[in-house]
């Protein structure tokens, strides 16, 4: 289902941003929330995913591990209903400065 190719880079914050504002944080993590989505709608295991994506083994700290993972698909879900509002707003400013 999820292949190493797919890892994400190091920098992944046990807890993502939860505020009502698009962050930095959230646009350079673009890429794993639509991996969180896309395994979340295809019912990949929790573990797998977060094995393969935050390279953390659930069996050694699965806590963690389910913590990090609820997290960021519940961020990666407020983006599909609310942040991707102010990123297309913030593209179309860059847009008419450029």
């Amino acid at each position: 289902m999820l292949g190493n190719e797919n890892r994400m880079p190091k920098n992944i914050q046990d807890q993502p941003p939860d505020g009502l504002s698009l962050t930095e944080y959230d646009r350079a993590h673009m890429k794993l929330y639509l991996r969180l989505l896309d395994a979340a709608s295809e019912g990949a295991d929790w573990r797998e995913v977060t094995a393969v994506l935050f390279g953390i083994d659930p069996q050694q700290d699965p806590k963690r591990a389910r913590r990090m993972y609820e997290a960021h698909l519940a961020r990666a879900r407020w983006m599909t209903n609310n942040g991707y509002r102010q990123l297309v707003q913030s593209s179309q400013v860059q847009n008419k400065t450029d």
